[in-house]
C-alpha cells in the first residue's frame, strides 16, 4: 500500500518523471546516431541493430505524441502500435540477415572503440535511470512509471549484450561474437514487436499522459472536497 504524500511532494515527483522521460528520449537520439555511425564504420550488425532499436524507441514516442494530436486518439491507437510492431519486425529481419552474412564470412567485422564507448555509457546510464524511476514510481503508486523503468532495464540488457560482443571481437578476434550479439538484439526486437502488435507497447509519453490524468483527478477531488 502506498503511503499518502503531500501535493507538493507529488508535484515534485511528477517533475522528476518528466525530466527522466525527456533525458531518456534525448539520450536515445544521441545513442542512435553514435551507434549507427560506429556500426556502419565497423560493419557491426550488433551496433547497427542497437542504434536502430534506439531509433524505433524514439519514433514510438513521436508516434504516440502524434496520436494524441488527433481529434479521436483512440481511433488511431491500433494502427499506431501496429506500425511500431512492424518497425521492430523489420529491424529484426535486417539484423538477422546482416548477422548471418557476417557468420558466413561474406563481410568482416572491424573493431569499434566508439561502439564500445557508447555501449559502456549506456550500461552505466540506464541502470541509474531505471533505479531512480522505480523509486519515483513506487512513491507515486504509479504502475505506468514502474513499467517504463522496466523498459530502461531492457535497454541495459541490450547494452550489455552488445558490449560483450564488441569486446570479444576486439580482444580475442571473435568476429562471430558480434553476430551472436546481433541475433540477441533481433530476438529482443521480435519480442517488442509482438508486444506492440498485441497493443502492449508503452511509450514514455504515455507515462506522462497517465501522470496528467492522475493530476487532473487529484485536482477534481480537491475541488470537490
Amino acid at each position: 500500500m502506498t503511503a499518502a504524500i503531500s501535493e507538493e511532494r507529488r508535484a515534485r515527483l511528477h517533475r522528476r518523471v518528466r525530466l527522466i522521460v525527456a533525458f531518456t528520449i534525448s539520450y536515445n537520439v544521441i545513442e542512435a546516431i553514435v551507434a549507427l555511425s560506429a556500426g556502419a564504420m565497423a560493419s557491426s550488425a550488433a551496433l547497427i541493430g542497437f542504434g536502430l532499436d534506439s531509433v524505433i524507441e524514439v519514433l514510438s514516442a513521436v508516434a504516440v505524441a502524434w496520436q494524441f494530436t488527433r481529434r479521436d486518439p483512440e481511433r488511431w491507437e491500433k494502427p499506431t502500435v501496429r506500425a511500431i510492431g512492424i518497425a521492430f519486425f523489420a529491424l529484426a529481419a535486417y539484423v538477422i540477415v546482416d548477422a548471418l552474412l557476417a557468420l558466413a564470412g561474406v563481410q568482416e567485422v572491424d573493431h569499434s572503440p566508439l561502439g564500445i564507448g557508447i555501449a559502456t555509457l549506456s550500461l552505466l546510464v540506464m541502470p541509474a535511470l531505471a533505479w531512480l524511476e522505480v523509486r519515483t514510481g513506487r512513491e507515486l503508486g504509479s504502475r505506468s512509471v514502474v513499467a517504463d523503468a522496466k523498459q530502461l532495464l531492457l535497454c541495459m540488457y541490450l547494452s550489455g549484450t552488445v558490449l560483450l560482443g564488441l569486446l570479444l571481437n576486439s580482444l580475442l578476434g571473435w568476429m562471430w561474437a558480434d553476430s551472436v550479439a546481433a541475433l540477441v538484439v533481433a530476438g529482443l526486437a521480435i519480442r517488442e514487436g509482438v508486444e506492440a502488435w498485441r497493443g502492449e507497447v508503452e511509450s514514455p509519453l504515455e507515462v506522462l499522459e497517465g501522470l496528467d490524468e492522475h493530476s487532473g483527478q487529484d485536482d477534481h477531488e480537491t475541488a470537490g472536497s
